[in-house]
């Protein structure tokens, strides 16, 4: 007889979640099935992908470290996802030990994991909040009482921006977060690419059909059209994998242009 899968309170088994699905392809543990499933038949067409998912974390950790070198003390992680090490906070920590983080999702599972490994971590929250509402981040008192709006802050929008649909106004989205960022502040970006693979396209939104694992694929003009506002720093919009500022290694994450393609960017708020 086989051993039943031991499914987590609050996680129905029967629907993938983009935050599990990413832990699995970067190699963790937090995971069901049907997440391995939607993982599993993206890799049958795109084998590149796990190399993907670590060239997202990669472009992660560059930008936030660059952030704080650049003097940023205070970071809002949206979609953050399951805590993967390095995290966020540990990035930006190594550059300055008083380096404030807000962990944002809306999985309650990712949410019960920041909570454990963030209750011995001051200055280090997690808040259960949706990106379609950007207002209820803003305003919570967990956010408020650890981020000074009147001083520069990175937001983080990584691997989770496709995810908003184009009915769900995703310029509005990043709007309400560039009228609260003060001069100085950053916006790290990056988006599932139209110019993807068309079968990788395509075999993902058949396993996330109906499901808030179903991505929006926007063009390489939609995604600058997003960060309109916004001064571009180092190499643009490029992917995640070529992402790269004076300092930080050259060394190929990977040959030749991935079938799922991912592109990111950081843009700052001008003075």
């Amino acid at each position: 007889m086989t051993e039943l899968e031991r499914v987590p309170p609050g996680v129905d088994p029967g629907v993938p979640s983009s935050a599990r699905v990413y832990d699995y392809l970067l190699g963790g543990k937090d995971h069901v099935a049907v997440d391995r499933a939607v993982a599993e038949r993206l890799l049958a067409v795109a084998p590149d992908s796990r190399l993907v998912a670590r060239a997202n974390r990669i472009f992660l950790v560059r930008a936030v470290r660059h952030l704080a070198e650049q003097g940023v003390r205070q970071f809002i992680d949206v979609g953050a996802g399951i805590p993967t090490s390095p995290s966020v906070h540990e990035v930006a920590r190594e550059v300055h030990p008083a380096c404030r983080v807000i962990y944002v999702d809306y999985d309650p599972v990712v949410r019960l994991h920041a909570q454990v490994l963030l209750a011995d971590s001051p200055g280090v929250e997690s808040i259960q909040a949706d990106l379609r509402r950007p207002a209820d981040i803003l305003t919570d008192p967990h956010v408020t009482g650890l981020i000074d709006f009147d001083q520069p802050v990175g937001v983080l929008l990584v691997g989770i921006f496709h995810f908003v649909k184009h009915e769900e106004d995703p310029a509005g989205i990043i709007a309400a977060f560039r009228k609260r960022m003060a001069p100085g502040s950053h916006l790290v970006l990056s988006h599932a690419m139209l110019e993807s693979d068309p079968e990788a396209r395509g075999e993902l939104y058949r396993a996330t059909a109906n499901t808030p694992a179903h991505p929006t694929f926007r063009s390489r003009d939609e995604v600058l059209a997003l960060l309109d506002g916004f001064d571009l720093i180092g190499p643009g919009l490029v992917p995640v994998q070529d992402w790269r500022l004076a300092g930080d290694d050259d060394i190929p994450l990977m040959d030749g242009m991935p079938k799922l393609r991912i592109d990111g960017a950081v843009g700052r708020v001008p003075a």
